[in-house]
C-alpha cells in the first residue's frame, strides 16, 4: 500500500527538517518545499494527500497561495492545514473561508500536530468516499426505453459522442435534453473530465465576461465556466436565453480558440466540448446570432416529446420508482396495470419531467402498496386544476393595490409554469427586462429558484 503523502511548505529549513523527521517516523511519505514556487510544482506533480502550509513566506504568502489553489479546478481536492507563529483571528478566518481544514500556531505542539494531521486525513477520506458515492449515483444510466424513438436517439448520441463536434439537443421543455447531454458526455473521450452546467438565463450582460472567462487579479484567479470545463464538456442549458453580450463573447472565443480572463492580458486556450439544449426554431429567433448558432449547432439531435414514445411509459414508471426508492429512501409502491395503461394514453404536456414528478408524489404520499387507477385519476385531475387560471375571485371587490398584486402574482406564476420555470424565457414572453423581472418576482413572493431542469 502506498504511504500517505504530506507536503510541508515552510521557508525555515529547520522547521521543514523537523516536520519531515516527525511525520516520517509516523509512517507518512513527506516531501518539502521552501517557497511558493516549489509548493506549486509539488502540489501539481506529486499529488499530496495533505498540505501543511506556512503563512509567512518571502515570495508568496500562504493565504495568497491557498486562495490560488482554491480557485484552480484542475487540482485534485486536498486538505490544507495552515501554520503560523504570528497568526491573528482575521488570518485564521480568512484561511477557513478559503477552505483550510485547520489553523495551528507555532511553536508546534507535537501532540496537536499529529492529532490535526490525523483528523485532516480522516476528513479527506470521508469526503472522497462521499464524492465517489455521489459520482456513482449521478452517473447517467443508459436512456430508458425500447421504442424505436428511444433506440434511435440512443444510437445517435453514442455515435456523435465519439467526436468533439458541437451538439444541440432540440426538444420541448421537460423532454430530457439535460439527461441526454450528460449521457453524451459519459460516452465521449472526455468522460473523466469536468462536466460544467451553464444556465443561459443566469448570464446577464454585466457579468457575462467574468462568468464565461473568469477573473484574474494578481495571483488571485477565479476561473470562468470555459476554464472549469477545460478538457471536458460545457453544457449550455436553453441556448436561446443567452443575452447579446454573452453571445458576442462566446462567438469571439469560438472563432479564435482562445479567451482572456477579466483583468488579464494572457490568452487562455479554449479546450472544451460544447453541448447545448434549445427549443425548436431557436436559431431563427430575433436576437439570436446566426453565426453563433452555426458554430454551436453543428449537429442537431431531436429529443422527442414523451407522447411520441408512449409505449415506454411503463418502463419509465418502474425506472423512476426504483431510482427514488434507492436515492431518497421512499417506500416502494407498485403501479398497477390499469394505472399504467391510463398513463400510457395520457398526453404528458410536461413530458418526462412531469412523469417523474408524478411518481415522486405517489411515493411521498404513500398509501397501498399498489397504485390503482382511482389514485392516478385523482392526481391527473389535480394537475388539470392547477393548470387552470389562478385568478378566480372578483378583483373588483378588492382595493386597487391588492387587486393589482394578486393579478400580477397569478399572471407571472402561470407564465412561469408555461416557461417550465425558465426566467429568461419568461422575460421574453412577458416583455420585461430580466433584472426588473427578478425584482418583481421577489416582491411578489414567487420562488423562481425552484425552476426545474430537463432530467
Amino acid at each position: 500500500m502506498t504511504a500517505t503523502r504530506i507536503l510541508v511548505v515552510d521557508d525555515e529549513a529547520d522547521i521543514r527538517g523537523l516536520l519531515k523527521e516527525i511525520l516520517s517516523e509516523e509512517g507518512y511519505d513527506v516531501i518539502v518545499a521552501g517557497n511558493a514556487a516549489e509548493a506549486r510544482s509539488m502540489r501539481e506533480g506529486a499529488a499530496p494527500d495533505l498540505v501543511l502550509l506556512d503563512i509567512w513566506m518571502p515570495d508568496t504568502d500562504g493565504i495568497t497561495l491557498l486562495r490560488e489553489w482554491s480557485g484552480d479546478a484542475r487540482l485534485a481536492p486536498c486538505p490544507v492545514v495552515m501554520m503560523s507563529g504570528h497568526g491573528t483571528v482575521d488570518t485564521a478566518v480568512e484561511a477557513t473561508r478559503l477552505g483550510a481544514f485547520d489553523f495551528i500556531e507555532k511553536p508546534l505542539s507535537l501532540a496537536k500536530l499529529l492529532r490535526t494531521v490525523e483528523r485532516a486525513l480522516e476528513s479527506a477520506r470521508s469526503m472522497q468516499q462521499r464524492s465517489a458515492a455521489r459520482r456513482l449515483a449521478e452517473a447517467p444510466a443508459s436512456p430508458v426505453g425500447k421504442s424505436p424513438a428511444m433506440q434511435g436517439l440512443r444510437e445517435q448520441v453514442e455515435q456523435v459522442a465519439r467526436f468533439d463536434t458541437a451538439v444541440t439537443l432540440v426538444g420541448e421543455p421537460g423532454s430530457g435534453r439535460g439527461f441526454f447531454a450528460r449521457y453524451l458526455h459519459s460516452q465521449s473521450t472526455r468522460a473523466k473530465q469536468p462536466y460544467v452546467h451553464l444556465v443561459a438565463a443566469g448570464v446577464n450582460d454585466e457579468q457575462a465576461a467574468e462568468m464565461l472567462f473568469g477573473r484574474e487579479k494578481g495571483e488571485d484567479i477565479s476561473p470562468g465556466c470555459l476554464e472549469r470545463a477545460s478538457r471536458g464538456t460545457l453544457f449550455i442549458d436553453e441556448l436561446e436565453d443567452l443575452g447579446a453580450e454573452a453571445q458576442r463573447l462566446l462567438l469571439g472565443a469560438l472563432e479564435t480558440g482562445t479567451f482572456t480572463r477579466v483583468g488579464s492580458h494572457e490568452p487562455q486556450k479554449l479546450n472544451c466540448r460544447f453541448v447545448s439544449s434549445a427549443t425548436p426554431g431557436f436559431e431563427s429567433r430575433s436576437g439570436f446570432r446566426r453565426d453563433l448558432a452555426a458554430l454551436l449547432d453543428v449537429v442537431t439531435l431531436r429529443v422527442p416529446p414523451l407522447r411520441e414514445y408512449a409505449e415506454d411509459v411503463p418502463e419509465l414508471l418502474r425506472y423512476y420508482v426504483d431510482q427514488l426508492v434507492d436515492r431518497d429512501g421512499l417506500a416502494f409502491r407498485r403501479i398497477g396495470v390499469a394505472a399504467q395503461n391510463r398513463l400510457r394514453n395520457y398526453p404528458w404536456p410536461g413530458n418526462v419531467k412531469q412523469l417523474k414528478n408524478l411518481v415522486h408524489r405517489l411515493l411521498i404520499m404513500g398509501g397501498d402498496e399498489e397504485v390503482g387507477l382511482e389514485e392516478i385519476e385523482a392526481l391527473l385531475e389535480q394537475d388539470r386544476n392547477e393548470s387552470e387560471p389562478l385568478v378566480k375571485q372578483d378583483l373588483l371587490a378588492l382595493p386597487l393595490r391588492e387587486a393589482r398584486e394578486q393579478f400580477e402574482r397569478a399572471y407571472l406564476q402561470q407564465q412561469l409554469t408555461l416557461c417550465n420555470g425558465k426566467v429568461g424565457q419568461l422575460a421574453k414572453r412577458v416583455g420585461m427586462e430580466r433584472t426588473h423581472l427578478y425584482r418583481k418576482l421577489r416582491s411578489l413572493g414567487i420562488d423562481f429558484r425552484q425552476a426545474g431542469t430537463d432530467d
